[in-house]
């Protein structure tokens, strides 16, 4: 059920990224990136077993945010692919100050849903701000190391659309080992025996190979949608 559930949250996710990028260009980018890094906070609390391994949720959604990164330097621009990170650093941070400031209302005395969502809540900071941190990082080098294969690739076959999928899977593979290792290290480092820890952290990288993995076909279909809207204009 777990894995079922998984692979369609996959294709849910980064086919709505996509159709957001299609229906409202990069505005719709902006948006997804924001509900992405918000959801997947609340997400990664929870750990599930899937595919033999145990995990946290929330990795299809931060791996969302490293497609939407991808399609915005691939199709708009290096400054466009650096304000979606923006957003969602804003999204985060805004996220973190109102679910906290929840905790500080006295609860009415009919209240049942206070302690759920204290329980939820006040579990949330280390994972946010570890998640803030980690995100801003990985996701800076991932939009420079996009942009470096690009030049590389450009200056050494003399094409500037070929190996759109170097690009994307070298930025992207190497900028999750950071993010991985980094997340991880803050954001359970304590929390989970060792043995959990390393499982998460293999779990982890394990699953961003393959989303990035299937995050190219997304690419290319947004540069398509790209070229069509450039030639409508």
């Amino acid at each position: 059920m777990n894995e079922l559930l998984l692979i369609c949250s996959l294709v849910f996710i980064f086919g709505s990224t996509l159709l957001a990028y299609k229906l409202f260009g990069k505005t719709g980018l902006y948006c997804v990136s924001a509900v992405a890094t918000i959801l997947a906070n609340i997400e990664v609390v929870m750990l599930v077993h899937a595919f033999g391994i145990d995990q946290t949720l929330g990795n299809v959604l931060f791996a969302s945010t490293f497609l939407i990164t991808d399609i915005l330097s691939e199709c708009e621009g290096r400054k466009e692919a650096n304000t979606a990170v923006w957003t969602g650093i804003f999204s985060t941070v805004f996220f973190l100050v109102l679910s906290q400031s929840w905790l500080l209302y006295v609860p009415a005395a009919g209240d049942v849903m206070a302690p759920y969502i204290r329980g939820l809540f006040a579990t949330t900071p280390r994972v946010v701000f570890a998640s803030l941190s980690v995100y801003a990082i990985s996701q800076f080098f991932d939009v420079w190391l996009y942009h470096k294969w690009w030049s590389f690739t450009e200056k050494r076959f003399g094409d500037r659309r070929r190996f759109l999928w170097l690009r994307n899977n070298g930025s992207t593979l190497i900028s999750q080992i950071v993010n991985t290792l980094l997340f991880t290290a803050f954001a359970f480092w304590g929390v989970y025996d060792t043995k959990t820890f390393i499982s998460i952290f293999l779990s982890s990288y394990i699953i961003y190979v393959f989303t990035s993995l299937l995050d190219t076909p997304f690419v290319y279909l947004a540069r398509r949608i790209a070229d069509k809207r450039k030639k409508e204009r």
